[in-house]
């Protein structure tokens, strides 16, 4: 028991390791994502034509086919293609792919949120003067805020457990970090706090978006 829980305390540094570069990743790629999704969901609801079904496609494409494969292609597909396209850092291939497949999940998020203002309120601005993205971004898309921070949180718990899939690329998140203690170790009880690490994160985050959701509420 005593030689166990001394393997557990050995195995924290090198799991906090990656865990930062796995809080990182998320963070950045929904941040990303959710800047990306905005211009994508005012494309999709715009009526021009042509943005419309760019969006939609561009929507349609990423939320239909797995984020894996998506991973495969960026870091190993790419390359074939040509070499320069080749993204040689393994990290900013992860948070390329991420940040797309979050905006066209985002994209739907903050497309909903924005349909739900009362469209009085898109006249009332038009009559004022404002053009259609001066009315987005200083008065329906600050209203909708509040709407988005539920779905934004369960779409930022998502990727916080897939960024487990970036271990495909040999970068060193938590879930290969512990494959590598397992390996070496030839011990599987490196799952336990690995799982722990996973749980103490997603609880923490999970409770700050409630807080920020309660917070955007009360200043509706």
């Amino acid at each position: 028991m005593k030689d166990s829980l001394q393997k557990i305390v050995s195995w924290i540094p090198p799991l906090l390791e990656g865990t930062r570069l796995t809080v990182f990743l998320t963070i950045l790629s929904v941040s990303a994502g959710l800047v990306l999704a905005v211009f994508l969901a005012l494309g999709k609801i715009s009526k021009n034509k042509i943005l419309n079904k760019i969006c939609s496609f561009y929507i349609f494409f990423f939320r239909g086919t797995p984020l894996l494969l998506q991973l495969y292609f960026v870091w190993y597909g790419l390359p074939q293609i040509s070499s320069r396209l080749t993204i040689s850092d393994r990290f900013l291939a992860a948070f390329i792919t991420f940040s797309i497949n979050s905006s066209a999940y985002l994209a739907e998020v903050v497309r909903a949120a924005i349909v739900s203002i009362d469209k009085g309120q898109i006249e009332a601005s038009r009559s004022l003067g404002l053009n259609y993205f001066q009315t987005m971004f200083t008065v329906i898309i600050p209203q909708a805020v509040a709407r988005l921070l539920p779905p934004v949180s369960n779409e930022f718990i998502l990727v916080l457990k897939d960024a487990s899939l970036v271990s495909i690329i040999a970068l060193k998140d938590i879930t290969k970090v512990t494959q590598n203690i397992a390996s070496s170790s030839a011990s599987s009880l490196v799952f336990i706090p690995a799982m722990i690490i996973y749980l103490i994160i997603t609880a923490f985050f999970t409770w700050t978006f409630k807080k920020l959701e309660k917070k955007a509420l009360k200043n509706c």
